[in-house]
């Protein structure tokens, strides 16, 4: 994986770099465990003291750090037996969208996911994770498929948006996304979402209509990009680092404002710096929620799902 650090990440890459060889190496000789523990509460320490002041704008540059682990990372860390299912028996086939039946910790489920590339060649094939309508009735052909034979769903989102070209248009993008949406909300099984890097738009929503919703501790949520809504609003794109305030997109605010239910702790310096135990915190986190969902009867899943959206921007204050 080719070396891409942000500026205010320098202090710590170093100091988790050798973390992680002192871990390697730690494996063959245990007298280095004393020196690795040293050296992780260090790094543990200074992350938690760099990352605390870390502004909006910065958390979506993390939120879209090309070194995170995407969709197929956390298939192959999670997940046993992984059957991708291709195409949407329409048109063709978006490798934008990931998807297929597995095994979680010995139970059969349905897993769904943006992906996107690492380097110019694998994004120009994943469209830089920007689903076509196909991806998305592909989608929704395994929401379907997990609902009939009683399997819960795991999505995982990080995605800019739906790709917005012509031929995207054409094909019924909105019609895609609206289909999914529909689909999601009737299917009488658990849907456990995980929002692992950035989540933008409609794009997103179509794999996020869940009972429960989860967000990476650096990952972002909102209705539009930073960059698109500084265009809307003040007409100049520079001002993306202003809109990524304003518009309350990181993992605190998306759980005061009730529009995730968990966020999942990532490891010092972000989930990029250690993958495997990003993966793990996922995995206790899908676990916990899914034992939580096995309480429910399909009438409840279904119920709750509604009610969970019906409730997002209600407001209790006296208008003025």
């Amino acid at each position: 994986m080719a070396a891409h650090v942000l500026s205010f990440e320098k202090p710590i890459v170093d100091i988790v770099s050798r973390v992680r060889e002192l871990r390697a190496a730690a494996d063959s000789d245990p007298k280095l465990l004393p020196e690795l523990r040293r050296l992780q509460d260090k790094a543990n320490k200074l992350a938690r003291a760099l990352y605390k002041e870390l502004t909006p704008w910065q958390k979506v540059q993390l939120s879209r750090h090309p070194n995170r682990p995407y969709t197929l990372d956390y298939m192959k860390a999670l997940f046993t037996d992984f059957v991708e299912l291709a195409g949407d028996r329409k048109f063709a086939n978006d490798a934008a969208i990931v998807g297929g039946m597995a095994r979680f910790r010995g139970r059969s489920v349905v897993v769904v996911g943006h992906q996107k590339g690492r380097g110019a060649k694998e994004n120009v094939k994943r469209n830089f994770g920007m689903p076509h309508p196909e991806g998305y009735r592909k989608a929704e052909r395994l929401y379907d498929l997990a609902s009939r034979f009683k399997l819960p769903i795991f999505t995982f989102i990080d995605t800019p948006g739906a790709y917005p070209g012509l031929g995207a248009e054409e094909r019924g993008q909105s019609e895609a996304i609206g289909s999914c949406l529909a689909v999601m909300s009737r299917v009488r099984v658990p849907i456990i979402a995980t929002i692992i890097g950035e989540g933008g738009s409609g794009g997103a929503l179509a794999l996020g209509l869940a009972n429960r919703v989860h967000v990476l501790e650096y990952g972002t949520y909102s209705v539009i990009s930073p960059e698109g809504c500084a265009s809307i609003l003040w007409k100049d794109g520079a001002k993306a680092e202003l809109a990524a305030e304003r518009l309350k997109i990181t993992a605190p605010d998306l759980l005061s404002l009730r529009v995730v239910d968990r966020v999942v702790d990532e490891p010092p310096g972000g989930a990029h710096q250690d993958p495997v135990r990003a993966a793990e915190s996922v995995g206790e986190s899908l676990a916990v929620a899914l034992a939580e969902l096995d309480a429910m009867s399909e009438r409840e899943l279904v119920d709750q799902r509604y009610e969970r959206f019906r409730a997002l921007g209600s407001y209790a204050g006296e208008l003025t």
